[in-house]
């Protein structure tokens, strides 16, 4: 249900691991023309089908990215952005590899160039970093979201204080489910009690509760001894579930809640009780119809009660893996929630924390593609999805002048999946308008 995503990877459309340039052998005389000026100059005619795909890459790339797969890659970037027209700002410090700016028709996309030292000096590593459009605005990447089947709702605002100062946003006011986005308020809660001396980022504690889709704890031992700060950066960084959970049980339930409440969520009852990630797969399984059909609809001490009566059977063992296949299932009703401005306001209250160990975990993994962090001093980044859900939040103070912002969109469509790779270039050129 909170699988982790990796929105930075499905934003890299030329997709294969960018290979490290080999040692350079010794030159007798210094070439006019480098390995990497040549390809570099050859990209457009190359993407236009003028040079043969095994004339340009290697063996080892075609191997990795058959030439089906990437001319319809290329055919996909071309619908969105226009034909390759250029390329400019070609750099290279050892003549094999570098970067440069790839024109299209209507934006210019970043691109990682890498050259191998063969005599035919064919292409070992083709990477696109990030995509900037031409002539976007806020209007634009707005009605693009307003066409998004389902419902949806974003906000790009500047942080002045405690003051929200929007630049552009739709249904800030609306509850979306948002998936692992709620881990914000466990880090939140948890810098708290670090902060008032209950905790400390040191303390060993064991990994006490497992859940599906656990990417830094994947098999793991149950009760293997961990840091706070760890199971911080394993929640945040890759939505890690059991240390998620893990921490809802060591810092208490109520007490997120709590904070929740006064990070100024609008509809604090939309997340009481405070379900854990395994809580909330299970009562979404088809073993569990009774008791969900219960819980959605109790109220907030029904619900509570029903899981203290449960806790014995919500666990990891009784996950029926029928949240995390077909279509979306009961997102409007048994999810975590959050509206735009709720998020604005929770990032407010983590920047005003004023801990370095929270911040840098939110930083780990920026959540856009590496080119589009280039305008900010600092960008931390939680998102969250399932199957009908996605959600990105970021918080980034602007390299031009210092000022904070958060940029936060939703998605939700109850009937189908959502397209991660269409919502992520929307977020990402919000997120750029944001650093002009």
């Amino acid at each position: 249900m909170i699988r982790k995503t990796a929105l930075a990877a499905l934003f890299i459309v030329l997709s294969l691991p960018t290979l490290a340039a080999a040692s350079q052998s010794p030159e007798t005389a210094a070439p006019t023309t480098t390995a990497f000026e040549q390809r570099a100059a050859e990209l457009v005619a190359m993407l236009d089908g003028k040079i043969a795909f095994a004339d340009y890459f290697t063996p080892t790339f075609q191997a990795a990215l058959p030439e089906t797969e990437f001319r319809a890659m290329t055919a996909s970037l071309i619908m969105r952005y226009g034909k390759p027209v250029a390329v400019e700002k070609a750099v290279s410090t050892n003549d094999r590899s570098g970067s440069l700016s790839l024109r299209f028709e209507k934006g210019v996309a970043a691109v990682l160039l890498d050259v191998g030292t063969d005599a035919d000096a064919r292409v070992i590593g083709l990477r696109l970093t990030g995509f900037e459009m031409a002539d976007d605005s806020f209007d634009k990447v707005a009605a693009e979201i307003a066409t998004l089947p389902g419902s949806s709702g974003f906000l790009v605002a500047e942080l002045d204080g405690n003051t929200v100062r929007p630049l552009a946003a739709a249904n800030v006011d609306r509850q979306f489910a948002v998936g692992s986005t709620f881990k914000l308020y466990v880090l939140d809660e948890l810098a708290a009690q670090v902060a008032a001396g209950k905790r400390h980022w040191s303390d060993v504690v064991p990994l006490s509760h497992l859940s599906f889709s656990s990417m830094g704890t994947a098999n793991w031992p149950k009760n293997t001894p961990v840091t706070l700060q760890s199971l911080a950066n394993w929640m945040i960084s890759v939505s890690d579930n059991s240390a998620t959970d893990t921490l809802i049980h060591l810092l208490g339930r109520e007490p997120i809640e709590a904070r929740m409440r006064a990070a100024g969520h609008s509809a604090p009852s939309r997340n009481i009780p405070f379900l854990t990630t395994v809580e909330a797969f299970t009562l979404k399984g088809n073993n569990f119809e009774s008791e969900r059909a219960a819980f959605i609809a109790g109220d907030d001490a029904a619900q509570r009660k029903l899981i203290e009566a449960n806790q014995n059977r919500l666990t990891l063992a009784n996950v029926d893996g029928v949240s995390f296949a077909g279509g979306p299932r009961f997102i409007d009703s048994l999810e975590w929630f959050a509206s735009p401005n709720d998020v604005a306001r929770l990032m407010i209250d983590l920047r005003n924390r004023n801990s370095p160990t929270a911040m840098s975990a939110m930083a780990i993994n920026p959540g856009v593609n590496p080119g589009a962090t280039k305008d900010w001093t600092w960008l931390g980044y939680k998102g969250g999805s399932e199957l009908g859900v996605i959600s990105m939040s970021l918080l980034g103070q602007r390299k031009s002048d210092g000022k904070w912002f958060v940029v936060t969109a939703s998605w939700n469509n109850p009937t189908a999946p959502v397209a991660t790779e269409t919502f992520v270039g929307l977020v990402t050129r919000l997120l750029a308008l944001a650093a002009k």
